[in-house]
């Protein structure tokens, strides 16, 4: 009895593990964003998205499974030459993201493996194209040719390469200096356009300084001149009108009564005070041979004053 429940608990345990195993190969849960390639019974029969599926235990085969998530690899660092013989050690990192399952397991055996022995093929055939200074400042040229040809050469194997970045390139020892001094000498080179372009405008500045100065001090003494000028002539034209006016006055004195003989007088005494401020000033005078002289020049200015008209002192000088 004992051995007949021994052999009944051993068909049930074998039998609960046929059914456990059973279930693991029937009933298949496809996570999101990811697909599962079955073969059954060694060929190819369906792609199996994401949720519950149901296959035939020792038929069907969950051959491959794939994530349809962008995946991104280390290309490890590669030696390459430039056009102008320069070694250079280039690292990169590759994203790509698998787009078609059944390709990407039956297209290419490893497609990681090979889509990075494809971008190391690639990056060594477009930097030997490349001079050495372009690697540097035509970067991002460089990835978008490199992403180019891989896509183009990966299309087969289902898989699209989404972007190619160089993450850092090595250079030699030899060439880091030629590089340093290259860069130190460009930069005092840009120093020097610089220093020269500032003392240059410096001079531009002056310049247009002391010749805004020099017009200025120009305009200054034209105003002047200008001024002075107008001064003179008003000061002329007021001792004209002065002048013209007192010879008026005295033409109009001169026909009241008595006028001339009080001209004659005063023509009299400044003829004898002109011989008194000569006899102060000077050692040696000069007196006439007659003192009648005095007389009879006195008497001439006074018959030259009785002839004269009032009328021709309103046109501001006498007329004789």
């Amino acid at each position: 009895m004992e051995r007949f429940l021994d052999f009944g608990s051993l068909l049930a345990i074998g039998f609960a593990l046929a059914v456990v195993i059973i279930i693991l190969k029937t009933a298949r849960i496809v996570p999101q964003r990811s697909n599962f390639v079955v073969e059954r019974l060694g060929k190819y029969s369906r792609t199996l998205d994401s949720g519950f599926h149901i296959l035939i235990p020792f038929i069907d085969k969950v051959a491959y499974q794939h994530t349809l998530k962008e995946e991104v690899i280390d290309v490890p660092q590669q030696a390459c030459v430039t056009r102008d013989n320069i070694q250079v050690g280039i690292d990169a990192i590759l994203y790509i993201q698998v787009i078609d399952a059944h390709k990407a397991s039956y297209g290419v055996d490893h497609y990681r493996n090979a889509a990075t022995q494809l971008a190391q093929t690639t990056m060594r055939s477009v930097i030997g194209q490349t001079d050495l200074d372009k690697t540097f400042e035509e970067r991002a040229k460089i990835n978008e040719e490199v992403v180019r040809a891989l896509d183009e050469a990966a299309s087969p194997w289902g898989i699209k390469v989404l972007r190619y970045e160089i993450s850092d390139i090595e250079l030699p020892e030899s060439i880091k200096g030629a590089l340093e001094q290259q860069m130190r000498a460009e930069r005092e080179r840009r120093a020097a356009i610089a220093r020269s372009e500032g003392e240059r405008q410096a001079m531009i500045n002056v310049s247009e300084g002391q010749k805004q100065e020099v017009i200025n001090l120009s305009e200054a003494t034209k105003l002047k001149q200008i001024n002075e000028a107008e001064g003179r002539a008003q000061e002329i034209q007021l001792i004209a009108e002065a002048t013209a006016g007192g010879l008026s006055r005295i033409a109009q004195a001169i026909q009241q009564p008595s006028g001339k003989d009080a001209v004659s007088l005063r023509i009299a005494e400044q003829y004898v005070g002109a011989f008194s401020k000569l006899a102060k000033t000077n050692n040696s005078m000069i007196i006439p041979a007659e003192l009648s002289s005095i007389g009879g020049a006195v008497a001439g200015l006074s018959e030259v004053l009785r002839q004269a008209r009032p009328d021709d002192f309103k046109a501001g000088e006498p007329q004789v």
